[in-house]
């Protein structure tokens, strides 16, 4: 009921009085530069808080003492923002760093007080990742990487002070993903042979992989975690469903017991208690992030967060080895938010820091949810952010699709909508279909319609917008990155006349050349691709309709394009190929690239020349 009174909210939009203040401009850089700290985090013995905080323009990691004291820098990376962390113990630290955004990235470890650095996986074009952190070992975790094949990932035992290693399961060759048990030992494996997943099981380490259960890849088993007697699985499935469930996964009979579904939404995750060995929570999105709880516990401790933080959603970000001591965090759509310690035995709540403090969510605009039908049939949500303390008329506006495509917008901070929104635009994104969350039949409706019925979505919502009076039909604009990017690509190929300028961010451009391109760990999945894309050669009519660069001398929209030159993801060349075409006809093209840049810009001083270039152009030609 919640979402449905939300929902009809929304559309009475048009209808917002004028007459309120406007939003003061906030300075660009504002939006964009690095937050004052984030990513907080307790040690295991709840006496040290980790974080990422800026150093020489980079995030790095800092520790303080729980008790307070003097913070201490142990990184001092300067090429590139320290990608995430972890603690290993009381006395170390794990994070993960790549180079100039190629996405190979090692997994490094130092001393709580920056001696023993130490690159776990010192190897050139490998990715690493951890399979698992070993809680209850001293100094051992598990790591993937792919230095013995760039196809797949093999999963090593790894000494994070010595850099020690040794191989405990080699992949085969199939093998997309790896799960231990609740000791640590790699007991479950999925494959694919592009189009099928299979789920392997054995009972120990030294026994076999079986199949236990194969099924097209539009069905989905994920294992999340065993069970605590180490026999079963928890698991998020599909399987026989239109939506995404809490299942218990019985490996010895692949049948599933389902323990919690929804009838709206896929249910995206579970969690559980490590030291009381209980199912705490599960989280799905309907237009927010919501939860259904398991234990009484976790939401008790949920609640009175909530009560203490009106209006902010409830982040909760870690916790000690004990759970007796909480960082926990409030969010909206108008802030980073700030961070707390929350003490379970005490229920006292104490601010530990505020991520952004340079913005006032005073000055910022509400994010509201919105729905409309697509021209065959689909109800598309999506948000609309309206600039503040203007009326809901005749507004120019930046239409936002998200990448992916296989992924979903959500509700919440969003620098770059309220960025233009503060500038004056409103800001419009849609969850077409192919979005996730929204079950598999809506997700299978985008196979083979890039370009096509996905692209609709787009067009209809924008239609929506002009038909509802919000939209000033002249000064409409679109800007997205990665599928996004494809998005607005189409978006000026496919109906020329319907933007007024677009903005590409790292997008595709030709979908053989996309298809021919992505990274060498992908190959798997290279046959789904296909069924989800197209073939480049039993489909290479639709592929050739669908791609923008193969009909440039339909777009008369002013175009700026901006990539990273080590995109690992959207090759350059599909940047080049589309500036190329354009220039062929005496069209200029805005054309950025960052050498030290991957699928996005990552370092600061990138993002504020991408932001200031974007806002000059969108100000030329759409204008507030």
């Amino acid at each position: 009921m919640r979402f449905l009174k939300a929902l009809l909210v929304a559309v009475t939009l048009a209808g917002i009085p004028a007459g309120f203040a406007s939003a003061a401009p906030v300075p660009l850089r504002d939006f964009f530069k690095n937050p004052a700290e984030v990513s907080h985090s307790l040690s295991p013995d709840g006496q040290w808080i980790a974080y990422r905080a800026p150093y020489e323009r980079r995030l790095n990691i800092f520790v303080r003492p729980v008790k307070g004291g003097e913070a201490k820098r142990i990184t001092s990376e300067t090429a590139r923002d320290i990608a995430g962390f972890a603690w290993k113990g009381n006395d170390r630290l794990i994070y993960a760093k790549d180079f100039g955004g190629d996405e190979n990235f090692h997994i490094v470890s130092v001393d709580r007080n920056g001696e023993g650095l130490k690159d776990l996986t010192p190897f050139e074009k490998v990715r690493a990742g951890i399979v698992d952190d070993l809680k209850d070992h001293p100094t051992d975790m598990l790591i993937s990487h792919n230095k013995r094949d760039a196809k797949v990932f093999d999963v090593y035992r790894v000494n994070i002070a010595t850099g020690d290693s040794k191989m405990v399961a080699e992949n085969p060759g199939n093998i997309v993903g790896w799960l231990t048990d609740h000791d640590g030992k790699v007991r479950v494996a999925t494959t694919t042979d592009g189009v099928n997943t299979s789920l392997l099981y054995r009972e120990a380490e030294d026994q076999p992989f079986k199949t236990v259960l194969t099924t097209n890849f539009r069905e989905n088993v994920n294992p999340e975690f065993f069970t605590f007697d180490n026999k079963k699985l928890y698991a998020i499935s599909n399987r026989g469903r239109d939506k995404a469930a809490v299942v218990i996964f019985d490996p010895a009979t692949a049948k599933e017991e389902v323990i919690y579904e929804r009838q709206d939404v896929d249910v995206s995750s579970v969690s559980y208690s490590r030291k009381r060995k209980v199912l705490t929570a599960s989280r799905y999105v309907t237009w927010k992030s919501d939860y259904h709880f398991f234990d009484k516990e976790v939401e008790a401790l949920f609640r009175d967060v909530q009560a203490k933080l009106p209006g902010y959603e409830v982040a909760i970000a870690s916790w000690n080895k004990n759970e007796d001591v909480f960082i926990v965090g409030g969010v909206n759509d108008k802030t980073r938010g700030k961070r707390y310690l929350y003490d379970t035995k005490t229920k006292a709540m104490t601010q530990i820091a505020d991520v952004s403090p340079w913005l006032v969510e005073s000055q910022l605009a509400d994010m509201k949810p919105i729905q409309y039908k697509s021209r065959d049939g689909l109800t598309i949500h999506g948000y609309l952010t309206l600039p503040k303390g203007v009326a809901a008329k005749n507004l120019p506006v930046v239409v936002n699709p998200h990448g992916g495509p296989w992924y979903r917008d959500n509700w919440g901070f969003n620098p770059e909508v309220q960025f233009l929104a503060n500038r004056g635009y409103a800001v419009f994104q849609m969850n077409f279909r192919g979005s996730t969350g929204y079950g598999r039949k809506f997700w299978e409706a985008s196979f083979k319609q890039w370009g096509k019925t996905m692209q609709d979505d787009v067009t209809d919502g924008v239609q929506w917008l002009i038909k509802e009076g919000i939209a000033d039909p002249k000064r409409i604009a679109i800007y997205g990155g990665s599928y996004g990017g494809y998005t607005t690509l189409a978006g000026i190929t496919f109906t020329p006349d319907l933007y007024a300028a677009a903005v590409d961010y790292v997008g595709v451009s030709n979908l053989f050349t996309f298809l021919n391109t992505i990274p060498p760990y992908w190959k798997p999945y290279l046959d789904m691709f296909h069924e989800m894309v197209g073939h480049p050669e039993k489909d290479k009519a639709l592929l050739t309709s669908a791609s923008p660069a193969l009909h440039a001398d339909k777009i008369k929209t002013p175009l700026f394009i901006a990539q990273g030159a080590k995109d690992p993801r959207v090759n350059k060349d599909e940047s080049d190929q589309m500036v190329a075409a354009m220039k062929k006809r005496g069209v200029e093209v805005e054309y950025l690239v960052k050498d030290n840049e991957g699928h996005g810009f990552r370092n600061e001083e990138n993002r504020f020349e991408f932001y200031e270039a974007m806002e000059k152009f969108l100000k030329k030609h759409v204008g507030t």
